[in-house]
């Protein structure tokens, strides 16, 4: 199993400041093992909602807003926050879960405490604050918070004054009309009322407090300005006061990071501590340290915050960008990697994040996921570190691969366009830089005719020519952003093919017109052109505005060296050296510099290391947390009898990959659909590699009514697990209302979990599915397994 934290770091933080508290329930903790004997997943957690007869399979009998989220029981987390809040319920158990679910609000990990609040509403089907939870873990998504507030607002009359209170503030807040900025500033301003007043009445009440500070912040979305950032943060300290590791560090944090961050260092060693088993917990004081150019501190927490998320990922089966805020985490992570000169390090987290299941809902091009961030990242340092060699080499590899964004693949073209031109590969360097042309042309020609077009509508609706002018530009405008784009990349790539031949004026001409040209690369061309001075300058100026950055002040020793400015460069190798603990020094780069340190007489290993802060507060070792990179897991093994009565286990497939999929009977005509979909295309998928076998809650003698719609038969075996002992260890499994759910899974030749999709409705879309199976496969792992399977998951 992973390691999640190690027994001699909780020792640690137990004589480090304020020791950890478990979880409090009305004041008076109780023990994960105490709490895992009281939990009872099976119970419902609302009152049917329609005719349950006519329910399609998978759906929530409680109605849509309970389909979407976690359909798997929780349990009890050590390690997510020291609150107090009491809930209104004879289940002790269920008031644990509300509890829990608590601190992980004020971590945002909002997935797991909506599973928690689920747990609760399990436990105690009446408890009114847990569907209370549930819509605030939803606070971003209305449908579904409007859903889950109206359930707490039937509820309310058996819940105490305090929680009626918290129930009909966040009633009127999510209800409330926010078509326009008025109206939705309005609205907060009431709900900041509302907590007044209900502090007003239970001043006691450190919650209450940590709502209202986190919503002062969080209402600047809506133009409510925070008045005083030294009362709010005064309201923190009285929350700290009676709780040292309250999780409520997390909104000091947000409440200095762009005002004073120096004000928040206090927070920033504690945050991680108050809520370790969060990852968000962790990652928040990145933000501080990354605002003050503490950048190995800040790797620490973005580290450590991606060590847990994964953690929990792989333990749990729960998709890597179903987590708030996970791949923002890591992608600030790969950026100060870059920073402190852990280049190895950024590359193999970037390409990690590319390999992450993708998915239509969570993680695709389109969106601020793991691929396009992933993608993103890789390119940043391979160009930062001028690693042209590696670019060339990943764009023939599913890393680098074309995605058919528009914006995404201008991006590659420019880093490899570049790195032909840097290499003197100019042929290639030109190919793109035609290609680049062409599509320049294209566009202008849909400008034109966009603004054509507009003009003659204009003209039809009979106005005058200054509103045709203004509607043929206004139509026009919307090209010029990616002409100019084009045009940019262009502008490298003819900028270092005239490095290469030699004109180096041409070069920094047309680098000036490219924009995001490396600095570091831009002074280089100035000293090729023999323009000293200037670079001298420019390259000055660039390190001035950088501290704690390894990169402009390597290009400074570099250009101060060749000039003859040789005290100076000594003086700037000095700073380096006072931030190059973790350098990766064989990185062409820093290789560069080894002549200069042999002639200043430094060692051959010129890194020194870091004199850590007195201000960094207990960590834990990092690899107690768990793994560096994302991995997947083991499939359960499972052997179960087909039509004819003959045993189909996954060890069959061992050695080639296959696609399970779970279908909940002949009887669900959605699942009928999904077989008619995959059924024909059973042939692509063999042809690429691919078994098919699906599993069915069916009793083996009532398989052959799959078949009854198929003249000869299915292509790919049906197998039968009446007693659902496969479904629920795949999770696929609605643990609060004990009924099965859909999933789709790619397992490779190894038997490990690739890509999976669980939902209350069947995966429809074959051709995604062996488009990713494809991909899954072709990426190469130079990474173990994680050393878990989910056969060892609790159930």
């Amino acid at each position: 199993m992973l390691r999640r934290f190690t027994v001699s770091f909780i020792a640690l933080l137990l004589v480090c400041g304020s020791a950890l508290s478990g979880i409090l329930v009305s004041g008076v903790p109780i023990s994960n093992a105490a709490a895992a004997a009281e939990d009872q997943p099976g119970q419902t957690s609302a009152e049917p909602a329609g005719d349950g007869e006519n329910l399609p399979e998978g759906h929530s009998s409680h109605g849509e807003v309970f389909n979407e989220g976690p359909r798997q029981a929780a349990h009890r987390m050590d390690g997510v926050g020291s609150v107090r809040f009491s809930a209104t319920t004879e289940k002790p158990e269920a008031a644990a879960f509300v509890t829990q679910g608590v601190a992980q609000l004020h971590g945002f990990w909002y997935f797991e405490s909506e599973r928690s609040f689920r747990q609760a509403a399990a436990i105690d089907p009446g408890c009114a604050i847990a569907y209370w939870g549930m819509a605030m873990s939803n606070r971003a998504n209305a449908d579904r918070a409007k859903g889950f507030i109206k359930e707490a607002m039937d509820r309310k009359d058996s819940a105490s004054p305090r929680e009626q209170l918290y129930i009909e503030a966040f009633d009127r807040y999510i209800n409330a009309e926010t078509d326009s900025k008025d109206k939705k500033r309005e609205r907060a301003e009431k709900y900041i009322d509302d907590l007044e007043n209900l502090l007003d009445e239970f001043p006691d009440d450190i919650e209450a407090k940590a709502f209202l500070c986190e919503f002062l912040w969080s209402a600047r979305g809506d133009d409510v300005k925070i008045s005083s950032y030294l009362a709010v943060n005064a309201l923190i300290q009285e929350i700290l006061d009676v709780e040292p590791l309250h999780p409520a560090h997390h909104y000091r944090i947000h409440l200095w990071d762009g005002k004073k961050p120096k004000n928040a260092l206090e927070s920033a060693a504690r945050c991680g501590l108050a809520a370790p088993a969060i990852a968000h917990m962790w990652h928040m004081p990145g933000h501080i340290y990354s605002k003050l150019h503490r950048y190995h501190d800040a790797v620490y927490q973005q580290e450590a915050s991606a060590r847990v998320d994964h953690a929990h990922m792989m333990e749990n089966l729960v998709l890597p960008d179903q987590i708030h805020n996970f791949a923002h985490n890591n992608e600030w992570c790969i950026r100060n990697l870059i920073h402190i000169g852990r280049v190895h390090a950024a590359i193999e987290l970037a390409k990690n994040m590319i390999e992450m299941p993708r998915h239509p809902k969570y993680n695709h091009i389109e969106k601020s996921g793991s691929y396009k961030y992933g993608r993103q990242r890789l390119l940043d340092v391979l160009r930062a570190y001028r690693l042209h060699d590696e670019v060339i080499r990943l764009a023939e590899t599913p890393w680098l691969e074309e995605t058919g964004n528009d914006r995404e693949d201008l991006l590659l073209d420019r880093a490899l366009g570049s790195a032909f031109a840097a290499t003197g590969r100019v042929a290639e360097a030109e190919a793109i830089r035609q290609k680049l042309r062409s599509l320049v042309a294209a566009t202008e020609a849909e400008q034109k005719k966009a603004g054509d077009d507009a003009a003659e509508k204009a003209t039809e609706q009979k106005k005058d020519d200054a509103a045709v002018n203004k509607a043929r530009t206004d139509a026009e405008a919307r090209h010029d952003d990616r002409i100019r784009e084009l045009r940019q990349v262009i502008d490298e790539i003819d900028g270092r093919l005239a490095l290469h031949r030699g004109e180096f004026d041409r070069a920094l001409e047309l680098f000036e017109r490219a924009k995001q040209v490396p600095a570091e690369e831009h002074v280089a061309a100035m000293l090729a052109a023999g323009k000293n001075d200037a670079a001298v300058e420019k390259i000055a100026d660039h390190a001035g505005k950088r501290p704690g950055e390894v990169l402009p002040l390597v290009a400074q020793i570099e250009t101060l060296w060749q000039v003859g400015r040789k005290d100076d460069a000594r003086k700037a190798f000095d700073e380096l050296r006072t931030i190059s603990s973790t350098i990766d020094s064989e990185v062409p780069v820093f290789a560069k510099l080894a002549p200069i340190a042999h002639e200043i007489g430094f060692a051959h290993d010129w890194r020194t290391a870091r004199v850590l802060p007195d201000d960094l507060g207990a960590k834990p070792e990092l690899d107690s947390l768990g793994p560096f990179r994302w991995q997947p897991v083991r499939a359960p093994d499972w052997s179960l009898p087909n039509v004819e009565n003959k045993p189909v286990a996954l060890s069959d497939y061992h050695g080639k990959p296959v696609v399970v999929i779970f279908y909940l009977g002949y009887g669900c005509l959605h699942c009928a659909e999904q077989l008619q979909k995959f059924h024909p295309e059973t042939d692509k998928f063999r042809e690429a590699g691919f078994e098919l076998v699906a599993v069915s809650t069916d009793r083996q003698e009532d398989l052959s009514k799959a078949y009854e719609n198929y003249d000869g038969g299915f292509k790919f075996p049906l197998v039968a697990d009446p007693d659902l002992t496969v479904f629920k260890k795949y999770r696929c499994f609605d643990d609060f209302e004990q009924k099965t759910l859909h999933g789709t899974f790619v397992i490779d030749a190894a038997g490990l979990i690739r890509w999976q999709d669980i939902s209350y409705e069947p995966f429809m879309d074959p051709e995604f599915v062996l488009k990713e199976a494809k991909r899954q496969i072709a990426t190469p792992r130079d990474t173990p397994a994680a050393d878990s399977s989910l056969a060892a998951v609790k159930e």
